[in-house]
């Protein structure tokens, strides 16, 4: 329990002391202790309790029930008060309302409610604190060097990265909050706090269009946050229990009562995963530095509402309305956004589309609510955490080197950026080829959902993989594509930028390779304990020859890594060439021209005009009919 406190206290710290920091020289040493503290405490975790089902701690206190609360409240005045600076009267209506329910919940629903055993530890929290821990602390290495350039080109001259990386450590502690509290009211301040944190991150360069996104943002998660009061009020008043354990074991056991609070829950997490009609959100946020985005994406805000859906999966088992709301956005917010991400050259977008669409198969796997579903979401967060982390930081480093994030601008990457061309190639191939992780996830994910007889979702899977294989395969090709000759321009990338690449990639072939061991410490310990019985679609035997192929594949790719020394020869553009070097040529009517490939986006087709409204539509009405059901599940229109 010791090691739970240090993971919350450790990164706070860290936080408050960098609210102080105001140069390189100081900022610098604490960002490093306290994300070296931080990864290396999350690391002794999880070897501590490695292949635990499910442990509860004996821990109540009633001052840090009132500090929740309070924590809960200086929440929403935040946004109170950013609200009438920035004269958004929706948000400050909405903040209104969620300190009305806070206060409603404290002193009217959970009054004499206590619960005794505050914290617990299973291998899913492992699992998250593995990521948190270790990616979390490594974007926030990254964004020193990050930061420091994004600065230098700041026209404001307002040096406000004090603020920035105060709120990087703050987001992580909440993190660990959220995934250790077996306290339901204790996650909802965790909860809500890595709302704020978002929020503000999003709004760091203050532009208007920062401010926007920032304020789309707060209004759909505290939207979310007013669900996720609501239905602790009513698990208090049903179950009389704040017990994340006890809730989820009555709601099993009584699925009709449970059934409204649980959409309630549901709803909170699909706003919180930014599934549609709330995606947009998480495409707003990527105004915002390359570091925040990564945070967002992998290991923080997004993966908090796809652990809360895990979480809830047994109660989704047997309670339909929850699960045909979590079913069906997931299923057609996977299929939509894949579609979506093809019209997008935008590098970052691409990331953003692919991480809604991925969030959204997790989410579906977790609304099935069999063993053999949650293990598929399992390793999905892993394996998504690490390579779109892995994506994001070595995008944030081509712009900063290129001056695009653009796919397009990205020709002969091979060239120009080497070292970084490979750690991007690597994960893109980590998203989308065999036999690397992701793919072996949704074959899982393909597995349970055909024994379920989920035929829509087996649809929605394959269209949206095979969308899938497009967008990424477009983005690998350009990789190496053609281009004229190209200095090296990753010679001056900062080293806190390669350490946290590396760490990234690391993560990232450590997943892969070690695909069974992470199946059997993590996954397999918290299906038996929740399920009482081994769920797994994949037999070990093929999980190893996946790891071995996976292994083989990458001492191939990286067998090369050095430039070669032989000379490279004249290159044949079919015609009168020119210049080489420029893919200049001379073509039939003696014009010159330059060689060249661009990629199709078919934006008629699968543009965001085209599809958004349909899937907004469509999961809109997915989820006002499903808290209807639960509604007459639970007796209301009798």
């Amino acid at each position: 329990m010791a090691y739970i406190g240090l993971l919350v206290v450790v990164p706070l710290v860290a936080g408050i002391a960098l609210l102080f920091a105001r140069s390189d020289e100081v900022r610098a040493p604490i960002v490093w202790g306290g994300a070296v503290a931080t990864a290396v405490l999350s690391v002794a975790l999880v070897l501590s309790f490695l292949g635990t089902p499910w442990v509860l701690f004996d821990f109540r206190s009633p001052w840090l029930d009132m500090l929740a609360t309070l924590v809960g409240l200086a929440a929403s005045g935040t946004v109170v008060y950013f609200g009438i600076k920035w004269k958004k009267p929706f948000a400050v209506a909405l903040a209104a309302v969620q300190i009305a329910c806070t206060l409603a919940f404290e002193f009217l629903f959970a009054h004499g409610i206590e619960v005794r055993q505050g914290l617990y530890i299973d291998s899913l929290s492992l699992v998250m604190a593995l990521v948190i821990g270790t990616i979390g602390s490594g974007i926030c290495v990254y964004a020193l060097g990050y930061m420091k350039d994004f600065q230098h080109h700041d026209d404001s001259g307002d040096d406000r990265r004090h603020h920035f990386f105060a709120l990087m450590f703050v987001f992580l502690s909440a993190m660990f909050v959220i995934v250790f509290s077996n306290n339901l009211a204790w996650v909802f301040s965790g909860w809500e706090v890595t709302t704020v944190c978002s929020f503000l991150l999003i709004g760091y360069t203050r532009t208007q269009e920062a401010i926007d996104n920032s304020f789309r943002q707060i209004m759909m998660n505290m939207a979310g946050g007013i669900a996720f009061a609501v239905g602790l009020m009513l698990v208090a008043v049903d179950f009389h229990t704040l017990s994340m354990a006890d809730f989820i074991a009555l709601g099993v056991e009584y699925p009709q009562i449970a059934a409204v609070p649980a959409c309630a829950f549901a709803f909170a997490g699909l706003t919180k995963a930014a599934q549609m009609p709330f995606h947009t959100w998480l495409l707003g946020a990527m105004v915002a530095p390359t570091p925040t985005s990564a945070l967002l994406h992998s290991s923080t805000m997004v993966k908090a509402g796809v652990f809360l859906l895990v979480k809830l999966a047994p109660i989704f088992f047997v309670c339909p309305a929850p699960s045909l709301m979590v079913i069906g956005v997931g299923g057609l917010t996977f299929l939509i956004c894949s579609f979506m991400a093809i019209s997008q050259s935008n590098a970052k977008r691409v990331l953003a589309y692919s991480t809604v669409a991925n969030l959204g198969l997790i989410v579906a796997c977790a609304g099935v609510g069999t063993a053999e579903a949650v293990w598929a979401a399992i390793l999905l967060i892993v394996f998504h955490a690490a390579a779109k982390s892995l994506l994001f930081l070595c995008v944030g480093t081509a712009e900063h080197h290129i001056g695009s994030r653009d796919i397009e601008d990205m020709d002969l990457l091979f060239e120009r950026m080497p070292r970084l061309a490979r750690y991007m190639m690597i994960g893109i191939m980590c998203m989308f080829i065999a036999p690397f992780g992701m793919l072996i996830a949704k074959w899982a994910a393909l597995v349970s959902f055909a024994d379920t007889h989920q035929f829509a979702l087996i649809m929605f899977l394959a269209f949206g993989s095979g969308a899938t294989f497009l967008f990424w395969a477009k983005w690998l090709g350009k990789l190496s594509g053609i281009a004229a000759a190209q200095d090296n321009v990753e010679v001056d990338v900062h080293t806190s930028e390669w350490v946290a690449i590396n760490v990234m990639a690391a993560a990232a072939l450590v997943s892969t390779i070690l695909l069974p061991v992470f199946s059997f410490v993590f996954a397999e310990p918290y299906i038996v304990g929740v399920f009482g019985t081994l769920g797994q679609n994949i037999a070990t035997d093929n999980l190893w020859v996946a790891s071995i192929l996976a292994a083989f594949s990458l001492v191939v790719f990286f067998a090369r890594i050095k430039r070669t020394t032989q000379q490279k020869g004249e290159v044949y553009l079919s015609g009168v060439a020119v210049d080489g070097d420029a893919r200049t040529f001379s073509d039939s009517l003696t014009r010159e021209a330059t060689a060249s490939t661009r990629n199709m986006y078919l934006e008629e087709y699968f543009g965001e005009a085209r599809w958004r409204p349909v899937g907004e539509a469509a999961c809109t009405a997915v989820i006002v009919c499903c808290f209807l059901y639960g509604f007459a599940q639970f007796g209301l229109f009798a």
